[in-house]
Protein backbone atom coordinates (compact mmCIF):
# COMPACT_ATOMS: atom_id res chain seq x y z
CA UNK A 1 0.00 0.00 0.00
CA UNK A 2 1.14 3.81 -0.68
CA UNK A 3 0.13 6.78 1.08
CA UNK A 4 0.73 10.27 -0.80
CA UNK A 5 0.86 12.66 2.08
CA UNK A 6 2.53 15.40 -0.35
CA UNK A 7 0.62 18.76 0.29
CA UNK A 8 -1.01 18.02 3.74
CA UNK A 9 -0.41 20.01 6.71
CA UNK A 10 0.47 18.57 9.93
CA UNK A 11 -0.76 16.65 11.91
CA UNK A 12 -2.84 15.10 8.82
CA UNK A 13 -0.13 13.19 7.32
CA UNK A 14 0.80 11.49 11.00
CA UNK A 15 -2.92 10.66 11.30
CA UNK A 16 -3.47 8.88 7.53
CA UNK A 17 0.24 7.13 8.75
CA UNK A 18 -1.08 5.60 11.80
CA UNK A 19 -4.38 5.07 11.10
CA UNK A 20 -3.26 2.58 8.18
CA UNK A 21 -0.32 0.78 10.28
CA UNK A 22 -3.44 -0.03 12.65
CA UNK A 23 -4.79 -1.87 9.60
CA UNK A 24 -1.55 -3.77 9.16
CA UNK A 25 -0.95 -7.37 9.45
CA UNK A 26 2.39 -8.76 10.67
CA UNK A 27 5.12 -8.60 7.86
CA UNK A 28 2.86 -5.77 5.40
CA UNK A 29 4.80 -2.93 4.61
CA UNK A 30 3.61 0.14 3.74
CA UNK A 31 4.61 3.15 1.70
CA UNK A 32 4.60 6.73 2.59
CA UNK A 33 5.42 10.21 0.68
CA UNK A 34 5.40 13.20 2.60
CA UNK A 35 7.13 16.88 1.93
CA UNK A 36 9.29 16.52 5.05
CA UNK A 37 11.05 13.66 7.33
CA UNK A 38 8.42 12.50 9.65
CA UNK A 39 10.79 12.72 12.62
CA UNK A 40 8.23 12.35 15.58
CA UNK A 41 7.04 9.37 13.33
CA UNK A 42 10.14 7.59 13.35
CA UNK A 43 10.02 7.38 17.62
CA UNK A 44 6.36 5.75 16.74
CA UNK A 45 7.50 3.11 14.71
CA UNK A 46 10.46 2.42 17.14
CA UNK A 47 8.17 1.63 19.94
CA UNK A 48 5.60 -0.10 17.88
CA UNK A 49 8.47 -2.64 16.84
CA UNK A 50 8.31 -1.38 12.96
CA UNK A 51 11.33 -1.28 10.80
CA UNK A 52 11.29 1.42 8.73
CA UNK A 53 13.41 3.16 5.91
CA UNK A 54 13.74 6.62 4.26
CA UNK A 55 15.04 7.59 0.60
CA UNK A 56 14.98 11.25 -0.59
CA UNK A 57 13.08 11.49 -3.86
CA UNK A 58 14.13 13.82 -6.49
CA UNK A 59 11.44 16.14 -5.92
CA UNK A 60 12.40 16.82 -2.16
CA UNK A 61 9.82 14.90 -0.77
CA UNK A 62 10.41 11.48 1.18
CA UNK A 63 9.64 8.12 0.85
CA UNK A 64 9.35 6.03 3.68
CA UNK A 65 9.13 2.17 3.64
CA UNK A 66 7.51 0.57 6.98
CA UNK A 67 7.03 -3.03 7.64
CA UNK A 68 5.24 -4.47 10.45
CA UNK A 69 7.25 -6.84 12.44
CA UNK A 70 5.77 -9.33 14.81
CA UNK A 71 3.61 -8.01 18.21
Amino acid sequence: MIIDNRGLEPPQPMMRTLKALDKMEQGETLQIINDRRPMFLYEELDERGYTHSTEPNDDGSFQITITKNGD
